[in-house]
């Protein structure tokens, strides 16, 4: 090889990961439109170019082989002394983990993932509220780690994220906000909201990527579940707002939850804040008109939880409001996310429980009703994270607010329930009646073959993560199978390629799609008789599997990655026989790392050649198995 190609390097499906990293941080996720199919992810581009995200529903680690899909990002604009990348992500699956890396001229970041939500109203949600994290950098950091820790679907924040705006202070609120993912690198998406500390719409547009430069929108979730309205105290609560806000409530009979968050509270609980008569003559009507069941509010700085109530000034009222058990809406808040406390001087008659304390809101939605407690957020450190698979049991050490009128605020559909007991009744978790027999890790001469049957009477389906252990013990996902909902099923994949020498453990993981609340785990493991078979079946092709090559399992992508040393021109072609399948070109490709696919999906199996060439110098070859 001329010593120009000796910086070459191309690594290619199966092989080591790239070495360098791509200079990525201040990691978000949001959505601009349906939370069941779609993703915004967005992050600060320290240095590179040409990024994108390469995502799939195999957790491949930064191995970007692993990932079928690419896509770049749908906007850029450099504020507050980033520059902020987004790529927007549509077409996915429902109810889904997706892992992703970013992929620039420089490298590939850590392996990160989020999950989009159900579609269905059958499967609950777990719901993070809160806001005001702007001054005390420590209460807000450990109010980010109790995030992670409880893993909801998605938080509603409600404004003032830091004090003045600057770009310093945002720079440190995003590091914080790297907080809130888990230690496995599951991201949790946030719903913005304006606050009066964020100076102009703009700064929730330009770092969140939000659907509306008005900075009001709504998300619908589970189908006809659950509705999420954001509004904007810092512009006009009548006119177009209020209009718009008119026009989805009318529309949303049909919706079994509504839920609002905006920042200023429209009664505060503190004395050292004003009323908002605007927000009550033109929000908290509609509310009570058109049945939103919850409210989430902000500024105050201090904690709050109203009786259901009513807009009113009949007698019995106080300052506009009515306890209304039959009608009314239960407001929450009122931020305390790390700003200043303020004390809770200006209790209502319609008030059920005041305070002061760093705090946020976890609330729990499912078909039949809604459970909201007020997680104490200091001791986050002291907290245990709960299962992926059990995200609605309280963990270990967490602090629930527990008031005179019990640590549950519980709202019904079928009225009055909540008061007959004030300590509410338990968040079913249905029974996962599943039961796994004969699991099998069998070697067979692509690999190893994994089986498992089952035996389900439930009602509700479930699915199954396979996963390998890998050197550090840790388990890496293969594949998610969908279960079937009959009583009896059989299930099989092939882990292609796995060494039987490396002795791997398998297990298999069953979730269940509705409460998550089961988690059966069960080891693959190969005796010694099964390891020295296969080894003398498989020794007389151990030479050419060095150099095969075999598209991806799942998508059918072939994935070459490749670095270059300099400038140079790139040819990639696929081969069967003496015929020519799939040729790409590439000239004048600068220095860098590069990442190529070739669809071989449709392509029949058998054995392909792959050749690289640089410079018009053939650098390696390959045979590519499918």
């Amino acid at each position: 090889m001329p010593a120009a190609h000796l910086a070459l390097l191309l690594i290619l499906i199966l092989g080591s990961p790239l070495i360098s990293e791509a200079k990525v941080d201040k990691l978000r996720c949001m959505w601009r439109t349906d939370p069941a199919t779609s993703m915004v992810i967005g992050w600060n581009q320290i240095s590179g170019n040409s990024p994108e995200v390469c995502f799939g529903e195999i957790d491949g680690g930064s191995d970007t082989n692993f990932y079928p899909s690419c896509a770049q990002p749908a906007r850029s604009i450099s504020f507050k002394g980033m520059n902020n990348y987004f790529v927007r992500l549509e077409n996915l699956n429902p109810d889904t983990e997706y892992f992703f890396v970013i992929v620039d001229s420089e490298g590939t970041s850590r392996r990160y993932s989020f999950k989009t939500v159900p579609n269905s109203p059958e499967v609950p949600f777990s719901i993070v509220a809160g806001g005001d994290s702007r001054n005390y950098r420590n209460a807000r950091q450990r109010a980010n780690q109790m995030v992670a820790k409880l893993r909801p679907d998605f938080v509603m924040f409600g404004g003032d994220m830091t004090g003045g705006d600057s770009d310093r202070e945002w720079r440190a609120w995003m590091d914080d906000w790297q907080l809130t993912i888990t230690e496995d690198g599951h991201m949790t998406p946030i719903v913005a909201t304006r606050g009066n500390h964020e100076f102009s719409n703009q700064t929730i547009s330009d770092l969140f990527d939000v659907p509306s430069k008005n900075i009001y929108y709504k998300l619908t979730f589970g189908g006809n579940l659950m509705e999420v309205y954001t509004l904007n105290s810092l512009i006009a609560s009548g006119g177009d707002q209020k209009i718009w806000l008119k026009q989805n409530l009318e529309n949303s009979a049909h919706i079994s939850w509504k839920l609002a968050q905006y920042h200023y509270a429209i009664r505060p609980h503190t004395g050292r804040k004003t009323e908002r008569n605007d927000q009550l003559s033109n929000w908290a009507k509609y509310f009570h008109e058109f049945n939103m069941n919850l409210v989430v509010e902000s500024d105050a700085h201090c904690v709050k939880t109203t009786w259901p109530i009513s807009p009113s000034r009949a007698p019995g009222s106080e300052e506009g409001f009515m306890r209304d058990d039959e009608n009314g809406t239960v407001f929450v808040g009122e931020g305390c996310w790390g700003a200043p406390l303020r004390k809770n001087n200006d209790d209502k008659s319609w008030t059920r429980n005041s305070g002061s304390f760093n705090q946020f809101k976890w609330i729990f939605v499912d078909a039949n009703h809604i459970e909201v407690r007020t997680v104490k957020t200091d001791n986050a450190a002291s907290v245990a994270s709960v299962s992926p698979y059990d995200r609605f049991s309280e963990p270990a050490g967490i602090d629930i607010w527990n008031p005179s009128n019990g640590p549950v605020l519980s709202i019904y559909k079928s009225k009055n329930t909540e008061f007959a007991n004030a300590n509410s009744t338990p968040f079913l978790i249905p029974p996962v009646p599943v039961s796994i027999k004969s699991p099998l890790a069998e070697p067979v001469e692509e690999g190893m073959k994994l089986s498992w049957n089952v035996i389900n009477t439930s009602s509700i389906s479930n699915s199954y993560l396979v996963q390998r252990s890998k050197l550090d013990g840790q388990y890496e996902t293969l594949a998610k199978v969908e279960g079937t909902r009959s009583e009896h099923a059989n299930f099989s994949i092939m882990d292609v390629g796995a060494d039987i020498t490396d002795r791997y453990s398998y297990r298999l993981v069953c979730a269940s799609p509705g409460r998550e609340s089961s988690i059966t785990e069960l080891n693959f493991k190969l005796d010694e008789k099964s390891i020295s078979t296969s080894l003398k079946e498989t020794s007389k092709i151990s030479i050419q599997k060095v150099n095969a090559l075999s598209p991806d399992l799942n998508s059918g992508y072939l994935r070459v990655k490749y670095t270059l040393g300099k400038q140079s021109d790139v040819s990639i072609r696929l081969l069967k026989g003496t015929g020519e399948i799939s040729a790409s070109k590439y000239q004048n490709q600068r220095e860098g790392n590069y990442l190529k696919s070739i669809d071989m999906s449709e392509m029949p199996s058998g054995d392909y050649q792959l050749i690289i060439k640089v410079d018009q110098e053939v650098v390696h070859e390959y045979v590519v198995r499918k």
